[in-house]
């Protein structure tokens, strides 16, 4: 059962085969069944399937040039008004569960950071009309896997306290 999150890594390249709309949808039904204080769902997502968007939006971080191969980005956003104490760690938890849903459903994927990063998320902001309340936390590279790496652990006992540090 915990295989896909074991499975989950970061996938950096991709092969030309587009994602399906279908494909999409269940990517996103995925986002939105995260945990979220309340049941707020401070979140919203853009889509890009674009070419010159996706070309445009990897070179706008120095970390991003995989988004020149991925067919996909989905940008996680979050709404401050929307959730004023919780709507980043919300945001970041259905963030998680489209690379984990990416995992399973046999596609690569990578986390981008954006949010804190004002450069980054202005960035996005230009490319995609993304409004100055909302702040992208998250860019997600999606494609079919052009690599292939190995499940692993990372767990460490050292990282570990139990009852107290």
């Amino acid at each position: 059962m915990i295989e896909p999150i074991l499975a989950r890594r970061s996938i950096r390249t991709y092969t030309d085969e587009p994602i399906g709309e279908d494909q999409i949808r269940m990517l996103l039904d995925a986002a939105m069944a995260a945990p979220s204080g309340k049941n707020l769902r401070p979140w919203h997502f853009v889509v890009v399937t674009e070419r010159a968007t996706l070309t445009a939006l990897a070179d706008s971080a120095p970390y991003w040039k995989m988004l020149h191969e991925a067919p996909l980005a989905i940008i996680v956003c979050g709404v401050p008004a929307e959730s004023k104490k919780y709507w980043d760690q919300d945001s970041f938890a259905a963030t998680e569960n489209i690379l984990i849903a990416a995992t399973m459903m046999g596609l690569g994927s990578v986390w981008l950071g954006c949010h804190p990063n004002d450069d980054r998320m202005d960035a996005v902001r230009g490319l995609t009309a993304v409004p100055k309340e909302v702040v992208p936390v998250a860019v997600l590279a999606i494609g079919h896997s052009n690599e292939h790496k190995e499940a692993r652990t990372q767990y460490d006992e050292e990282r570990v306290h139990n009852e107290r540090w």
